[in-house]
């Protein structure tokens, strides 16, 4: 099955140095198309690709999204039909929207079910230095790439001062909550990492969340191999581990396990909730114990001492809230990137390969959202 990247921006916002480097570090070895839809003729960035031995399908006639739709599939199919490749890339037009190219795309594969390709992600690439610019001058033609954007390239923060950075990133969160934004400079980037962060955009809390087994959706801890209903519409939900899977814990499992944690001593858990445990229990919450979880995704610089510190604070002092878990990957003052992970009583710190963005998360009950603002000097 081919799979269809969409690279959106408008011109000059860094999509084709983007494009060499994930050909060269993430779709190596891939038999690649790349699909361009520019106005006129394709010069110097079309040229370079040429050469790299990237085949290249010029439609000028327009923008795709707009009176090249019939056209758009046939030659989509003409591609998967006599490449067969591995990947496809779309590079609209930087006048586009970027919801037409989706829909486009999508079209073609409703009406041509015999073609061998799915929708793998869609991202946009947007220029730091140019974002309120470009919002100001091209409305809804620059929202509706944000807007629908799996995942968003922020270009050229090396070049840019932190506060453009935070200021770029809080008006793209005004258009796209969800969306992650890579805010380290892709150079400092895998191909790898950034294709993981294109194609599975699960926040950090999330991820901690389904660590911790605690149900996304009402906060709850549950067993894992039940069924369960969190008020009328909330949804079936299975917590299974697969075989070969790691759990929450750090541990593997077989299929189907009960996740026991045993203590080998009388008194508080240590599971951060606060409760005295029998010896051998399970590691369950009362129901009524719903868990919340606050993040951050910051730009912002850390030394290890400035992390140690303030995890030690949360073990130590209790008005923060009741914390579960702390986690979190952050830029760090001298160029490393810095990782750290906390449950009561213990904490760790070390280095680690870069984060798209730093990203910090810490779950557990009553939590102090303002107070753990504060410790992590991102109060404005």
């Amino acid at each position: 099955m081919t799979k269809i990247d969409i690279i959106s921006g408008f011109l000059g916002a860094g999509k084709t140095t983007f494009i060499k480097k994930m050909l060269k570090e993430a779709f190596s070895g891939e038999q690649v198309v790349l699909i361009e839809n520019e106005f006129g003729e394709i010069g110097i960035d079309g040229g370079f690709l040429k050469e790299a031995g990237i085949e290249i399908r010029e439609m000028n006639s327009g923008c795709i999204c707009c009176s090249l739709v019939g056209d758009f599939g046939k030659s989509l199919k003409e591609v998967v039909d006599t490449y067969h490749p591995d990947r496809i890339l779309i590079e609209p037009s930087g006048v586009g929207k970027l919801s037409d190219v989706i829909k486009a795309v999508q079209d073609v594969q409703d009406v041509q079910d015999e073609i061998e390709a799915e929708l793998n992600s869609f991202t946009t690439v947007v220029d730091v230095t140019k974002c309120r610019l470009y919002k100001k001058n091209f409305g809804e033609f620059f929202s509706n790439q944000i807007e629908y954007a799996g995942a968003i390239i922020l270009s050229r923060t090396d070049k840019a001062k932190p506060e453009k950075v935070e200021e770029s990133v809080e008006l793209l969160r005004e258009l796209n909550e969800k969306a992650p934004i890579i805010t380290t400079p892709i150079e400092q980037l895998s191909g790898e990492k950034i294709l993981e962060t294109m194609e599975h955009s699960k926040s950090l809390e999330e991820e901690l969340l389904l660590e911790e087994e605690i149900c996304p959706e009402c906060g709850h801890v549950h067993d894992h191999a039940h069924h369960h209903h969190c008020h009328e519409e909330h949804d079936h939900h299975e917590h299974h581990h697969h075989h070969g899977e790691e759990c929450g814990c750090g541990h593997g499992h077989h299929h189907e396990h009960h996740h026991e944690h045993e203590h080998h001593h009388d008194g508080e858990c240590g599971c951060g909730c606060g409760h005295d445990h029998d010896h051998d229990h399970h590691h369950h919450h009362h129901a009524d114990e719903v868990f919340t979880s606050w993040g951050r995704e910051t730009i912002k610089t850390y030394s290890r001492e400035d992390i140690s510190r303030i995890l030690k604070t949360l073990e130590e002092d209790g008005t923060y809230g009741t914390v579960l878990r702390a986690k979190g990957m952050v830029a760090g003052a001298d160029g490393e990137w810095i990782y750290f992970d906390m449950v009561p009583q213990e904490h760790e710190v070390r280095s680690g390969a870069a984060e798209y963005t730093g990203r910090i998360c810490v779950i557990g009950s009553r939590l102090e959202e303002d107070k753990l603002e504060e410790l992590f000097g991102l109060k404005k």
